[in-house]
């Protein structure tokens, strides 16, 4: 996958774990989406290094704080998912 691609399926897990227009589930809080994100990572379902720069570049709060219900932000374990590796 390119660069821009890879970038793309970041933001579209994070907007779909948090959407809260799906009838068929519930839209998950920001740290059991960055959690699941984590897990995606470290299964080499997301590109670790821009996950990690998604994470440390403060996108995914400026996001939240513009678009996430107000019960759905509460404070993920960062630091947490930047120290996972993927899976050899």
């Amino acid at each position: 996958m390119s660069p821009v691609a890879r970038m793309m399926a970041i933001a579209d897990v994070f907007e779909a774990l948090t959407a809260t227009d799906r009838p068929y589930k519930k839209a998950k809080k920001l740290s059991e989406a960055i959690r699941i994100m984590g897990n995606m990572k470290r299964d080499h379902h997301l590109d670790p290094d821009l996950l990690d720069l998604f994470l440390t570049s403060g996108v995914w709060r400026d996001y939240a704080h513009r678009f996430l219900d107000g019960q759905q932000i509460d404070e993920p374990d960062i630091e947490s998912v930047l120290g996972i590796r993927p899976a050899a």
